[in-house]
């Protein structure tokens, strides 16, 4: 398929790349290795560290070559693989370690930014390489560099795994202990869902579904910065004008999207996947979705309003996107990790913002709690019972929620914590002091709602 534009179009792209932070934030090539399963271990290394390294040995050069030929940035390539949970179920732990080790050796290999994958799906309970996987969790994120991990707990059909939600605050826990020198930085890379799709191309919740092709190309565009602008360019526009202004901006984002993958696609010889239109936020000043929110006329995102305006943002991103593209796919919508997002970081810091009001704007934008620091003596089954909140958020609404949280060690609320890169840094936030203790250890599983029968 060709994809046209018109000169005007060209212009208003070129305007928002050099004036407005747009970028295509990856390009995630995703790779099957459902045919690498073998017994033996060593055998199982070297084929998921061929297959990995075979197929993705000209991604970056080819997100390269794309972005200078288009004038397009392309900040992150990336690497997302069957769930390793399936791929080495027969694994012990320590056998899981050293596949997140093959994984990372062939990262660096590539010199791609992230490989995700080391996965499970526990929805409705626990393989014997799930447990395998979700122990081996911590030393491996805390031994590698590039690896990131997720864990789907939830989904509107199955319901919630309780014990599996109990067990991953533990291993947030475990993941933050072990990298307190960097600030919990192995928490920062492991992600817990409700209803995890299956093609998205963002970090730390990456994986191949065994649904997907043997390899497919997914890329993730971005750009607050450009939607922050249009909406403070209109500052009489009624909310139904303010809506066709994002879609419209929304349109032409994913336009650039497909176009880019579409472009990898063709030189990779790989299927074309999805294009997933999130708004990504950055550190960068200027590049954020509470910036959106409050150029609609909000004091400070975090104040009465933000979750109608949030509902706003999201839907007509939403809907520019599909009318641009028949592959939107992955997450899709404005994103509100905390620290990655400099306006939100103003907004904790000032007091607007808090760990309630962020869950009560998940119900409404595309994923979750993402990136929050909270206290270090903050008990595993507050984290537990967090997770839980935000699951039941996806499972009631049919939507995909996550939790991405890390533990401060030895810091207090108010204190920051400092990432670096895409990941950015945050003030430390407050979690309720009242324990959820005995509720959690009840274990089990919350049955499905009754809009799950719907077949």
């Amino acid at each position: 398929m060709t994809i046209t534009f018109a000169r005007e179009e060209i212009q208003q792209t070129i305007k928002m790349i050099h004036e407005e932070n747009l970028d295509i934030r990856t390009i995630t090539m995703g790779i099957s290795l459902l045919d690498c399963v073998t017994e033996d271990l060593n055998s199982l290394e070297r084929k998921i560290y061929d297959k990995v390294v075979k197929k993705a040995s000209h991604l970056v050069t080819v997100g390269e070559q794309i972005s200078s030929r288009y004038g397009i940035p392309i900040i992150n390539k990336r690497v997302s693989v069957t769930p390793i949970a399936i791929a080495a179920a027969h694994l012990s732990s320590e056998g899981m370690v050293r596949i997140a080790k093959a994984l990372d050796r062939a990262a660096n290999e590539l010199g791609i930014n992230f490989i995700g994958g080391f996965s499970a799906l526990v929805q409705k309970g626990f393989t014997e390489g799930d447990l395998a996987l979700i122990d081996a969790i911590p030393q491996a994120l805390s031994e590698t560099n590039f690896v990131c991990s997720s864990v789907n707990i939830g989904t509107t059909k199955a319901g919630i795994n309780m014990d599996a939600v109990k067990r991953m605050g533990e291993v947030i826990l475990n993941c933050a202990q072990k990298t307190s020198a960097q600030d919990g930085i192995g928490a920062a890379k492991l992600v817990v869902f409700c209803n995890a799709p299956e093609d998205n191309p963002f970090m730390a919740g990456a994986f191949h579904g065994v649904g997907e092709p043997d390899c497919v190309i997914n890329v993730g565009v971005s750009g607050p910065g450009v939607v922050a602008k249009v909406v403070k360019e209109f500052p009489d526009a009624d909310f139904g004008e303010l809506s066709n202004l994002i879609k419209q901006t929304a349109f032409k984002i994913t336009r650039m999207g497909e176009l880019i993958g579409r472009a990898a696609s063709k030189a990779l010889q790989v299927p074309f996947g999805i294009v997933d239109l999130s708004l990504a936020p950055t550190p960068a000043i200027g590049d954020s979705v509470a910036e959106i929110l409050e150029n609609m006329g909000l004091e400070r995102c975090g104040t009465h309003g933000t979750t109608a305006a949030l509902a706003l943002l999201n839907d007509a991103v939403k809907k520019g996107g599909a009318m641009a593209s028949s592959h939107v796919g992955g997450l899709s919508g404005a994103f509100i990790p905390v620290s990655e997002d400099a306006g939100m970081v103003k907004a904790v810091e000032v007091g607007a913002l808090d760990l309630d009001k962020l869950e009560a704007m998940t119900c409404v934008c595309s994923v979750g709690l993402d990136m929050i620091a909270v206290p270090g003596d903050v008990s595993s089954e507050t984290i537990s019972a967090i997770i839980a909140d935000e699951a039941a958020i996806g499972m009631i609404n049919k939507k995909t929620t996550a939790v991405r949280i890390i533990p401060a060690i030895g810091k207090k609320a108010g204190e920051r914590v400092e990432f670096g890169g895409l990941l950015g840094g945050a003030p430390v936030m407050n979690v309720h002091p009242f324990s959820s203790k005995t509720f959690i250890n009840r274990g089990g599983r919350i049955p499905a709602p009754i809009t799950s029968l719907s077949n």
